[in-house]
């Protein structure tokens, strides 16, 4: 059976990988859009208790209310599945838009995810131009990372310990935490300055004193399941002018909007999905002054390695900016106006 995208489009764009198509081919955006504001409208808003009542709970799981709003209503959009069996279902908060799992893997429970040979997969396949992306974001939320020096660091989900390498390599006193223990044993097997610590930050005296000058989370806040509590942690072990960096899967992609339960960002360690719209909400209510986004191009497109002739990757960068649909989400929160005077100066920053 020949394709929609086929017949509308032919043979042009063969050439393009999966991943950039949906940006680059024409009218393609507003097909996307207007799918979903379709799903939208289609997908019932159900009280908590029919909700309940309709779905299974799994042994580790538990219903939940929006944790942005305490909205308690449930708008059911997705159900992601994957290799090995597993399976979930993704809501939408009819009040405020936030996405997320639901049910939800209670927070004593989140080890369960990443105690089987967690670490083989953040070394294998995914590692692979991990430190460009990491580069890339940094160069994009410049100054804050060009010069360590007497700045401490605390990488949060910190894995095999690829961003610490980066991170004493430019100075800084870094450390990180993580609940995966093979991880972190790979990682302190690699680094020299920096230290990687199993557990929760409370747990380890040289982090629960605070007074780091960054704090980062490089794709771990969609693996969060009380992010309230963990936000406001953060910005108690944040100094004065402190700021804290955040990589996730964005909400707002159009490859979400084009894909659906098969979306690349609905992994099965991931729980929250959040946007510009919904991280905000987040961070204010957590004590944070202010935030700055910069768009997601993709890492080749960045890099200047896609291969793609430039119209066509000019054409992905408007698109992703007139959408804010970039597959991937890079925010710097501020932890109070002292950090907005020092860092936000080349940053378009919203003041919670």
């Amino acid at each position: 059976m020949v394709s929609i995208g086929k017949l509308v489009y032919g043979s042009r764009y063969d050439r393009v990988p999966w991943g950039q198509r949906v940006y680059v081919r024409g009218g393609e955006r507003w097909i996307r859009e207007a799918q979903w504001r379709l799903r939208l409208r289609r997908a019932p808003v159900l009280s908590l208790d029919d909700y309940r009542a309709k779905v299974p709970l799994g042994g580790i799981e538990e219903f939940l209310a929006c944790m942005m709003c305490g909205e308690s209503r449930q708008q059911p959009l997705f159900e992601p599945t994957g290799d090995k069996g597993w399976r979930y279902r993704v809501v939408r908060c009819p009040a405020c838009g936030f996405l997320y799992r639901n049910p939800n893997v209670r927070p004593e429970r989140l080890g369960d995810l990443y105690a089987n040979g967690y670490s083989g997969f953040l070394t294998g396949k995914y590692a692979a131009n991990r430190q460009r992306r990491y580069a890339l974001t940094m160069e994009a939320f410049a100054p804050v990372f060009d010069d360590g020096e007497g700045r401490r660091l605390l990488d949060f989900g910190s894995g095999a310990g690829l961003f610490l390498e980066l991170a004493e390599a430019r100075g800084f006193d870094a450390c990180g935490v993580d609940l995966s223990p093979d991880s972190v044993a790979q990682a302190n097997a690699r680094l020299t300055t920096a230290r990687a610590y199993f557990g929760a930050p409370d747990d380890v005296p040289e982090i629960a004193g605070g007074g780091f000058d960054v704090i980062t989370l490089w794709s771990v806040l969609a693996h969060l399941p009380r992010p309230l509590e963990d936000f406001e942690r953060f910005r108690r072990l944040l100094a004065p002018g402190g700021v804290l960096l955040i990589l996730t899967v964005n909400a707002r992609s159009l490859l979400l909007k084009a894909y659906g339960s098969a979306w690349s960002g609905f992994t099965r360690n991931h729980l929250m999905f959040y946007s510009a719209d919904t991280l905000p909400t987040l961070l204010g209510r957590t004590g944070f002054a202010g935030v700055a986004f910069t768009p997601h191009f993709g890492d080749t497109i960045e890099a200047g390695t896609a291969r793609l002739p430039e119209p066509l990757c000019e054409r992905l960068r408007r698109t992703v900016k007139s959408t804010d649909g970039g597959n991937m989400m890079r925010a710097m929160a501020f932890a109070d106006d002292k950090a907005i005077e020092r860092w936000g100066g080349r940053l378009k920053v919203h003041r919670l």
